[in-house]
């Protein structure tokens, strides 16, 4: 069984910078896509941001969030990542990190909470 751990959230002002982590249990190179969701109570779970292996790396971001978030993999590591910079109090969610296929994510890990307030 494959396990992602999550870590690197909490409690960030408007402005302010966080960099969640993401430790998988399992050579990640396994991985074709890997990703980052965030989830806010009664709403779906949506994409943040994506990174698909192959031509180099492929990454691709919610609109809300270009510019901001840098979605990267460590595979020395087994690790993935999400620099988020620029914080609005509209990115606070559970943020979830996934991996699988382009098709679907097959693993999830259970949330990191960020919240963005003054």
């Amino acid at each position: 069984q494959v396990q992602l751990v999550e870590s690197g959230g909490g409690l960030v002002q408007p402005g302010g910078s966080l960099r969640l982590s993401c430790a998988v249990s399992r050579n990640i190179l396994a991985f074709a896509t890997m990703g980052w969701y965030r989830q806010l109570p009664g709403t779906e779970r949506e994409l943040v941001a994506k990174h698909q292996l192959g031509n180099g790396g492929m990454t691709m971001y919610d609109d809300s969030v270009k510019g901001r978030f840098t979605i990267s993999r460590d595979h020395a590591k087994n690790t993935l990542y999400l620099q988020m910079n620029s914080l609005k109090p509209e990115d606070t969610a559970v943020y979830y990190c996934a991996a699988g296929n382009p098709k679907y994510m097959t693993y999830w890990g259970q949330g990191t909470q960020v919240t963005v307030s003054s």
